[in-house]
């Protein structure tokens, strides 16, 4: 798969929470998402379409290809499973937990993903 820098994947996981509804993302849109202006979310879409990620036509809406939503799926899973351990077994506050699920998820490996999965799991079935 394709080695990103953590902000990229951050843009990817943007462009996927914000077309979950079937439709294309908005620059304007991922750019507040991820905190940059609209020029800097703009480099990035070009980095992220030579990169065969998404597809996207000036002035129009961003889309995730099949490579880009199984990387951004992958990366948004990741953040929730941290997130989701954080706020119920150590009961760090969410705001917290988001922030620092944020930073984990593009260095956890897929093992200690699904190792928190199995945790939980059985963690919710004990309460």
């Amino acid at each position: 798969m394709t080695n990103l820098t953590f902000t990229m994947e951050n843009y990817l996981e943007a462009i996927y929470e914000l077309s979950r509804d079937g439709k294309g993302a908005r620059v304007s849109d991922i750019a507040k998402r991820v905190g940059v202006t609209k020029a800097s979310t703009n480099s990035a879409m070009s980095t992220l379409s030579e990169k065969g990620l998404i597809v996207t036509e000036k002035y129009k809406e961003v889309f995730l290809t099949p490579a880009g939503l199984k990387l951004a799926r992958l990366t948004s899973n990741k953040h929730q499973v941290v997130q989701q351990f954080f706020t119920e077994v150590l009961k760090i506050d969410t705001r917290i937990a988001d922030e620092d699920a944020c930073a984990i998820e593009h260095v956890i490996s897929s093992e200690s993903i699904e190792a928190m999965q199995r945790f939980l799991s059985n963690y919710k079935e004990r309460k």
